[in-house]
């Protein structure tokens, strides 16, 4: 038996067929109207960033004026021995993040985020340390005491 063919009514234009796929309509968003949008890996990185830079401004007041940027990772970062992570500057008190070495030498199994935020605060308070001239351990003393 012959299936019923659907006769449109109006013409559509090509950009409409190209969005309104088997006459369905137009998608909406996968979280829908009612869930917050969802964060992507680089909105993640910023953030583990920035939280983490806040808390040492918190117990650090020399941090006040430093800026954290986040970089993809240029080129003068790769050396014949090495790929830096991260870039201090002393005169301006800047230190830049460079996001694709710290995540692609990641060694990480599928669904350890965990691990992969703690290595990006590692980053971060070992660039912090070399700015202010302290052993990593020094910046937040009583967060790493065993009871």
């Amino acid at each position: 038996m012959p299936r019923p063919r659907r006769v449109a009514s109006t013409p559509r234009s090509p950009r409409r067929l190209a969005r309104d796929r088997h006459g369905r309509g137009l998608r909406s968003p996968v979280t829908g109207p009612h869930l917050p949008l969802l964060r992507t890996r680089i909105d993640e990185f910023d953030l583990t960033i920035a939280t983490t830079a806040s808390y040492l401004r918190s117990l650090w007041p020399e941090l006040e004026d430093a800026v954290f940027e986040v970089a993809q990772g240029p080129a003068e970062a790769i050396h014949d021995d090495h790929v830096d992570r991260w870039k201090v500057y002393h005169d301006e008190r800047r230190i830049i993040f460079y996001r694709l070495p710290i995540v692609r030498f990641l060694r990480l199994q599928e669904g350890e985020e965990r691990d992969e935020k703690l290595l990006v605060e590692s980053c971060v308070y070992r660039a912090v340390a070399d700015l202010l001239g302290k052993d990593p351990w020094e910046l937040s003393p009583g967060r790493y005491r065993h009871l």
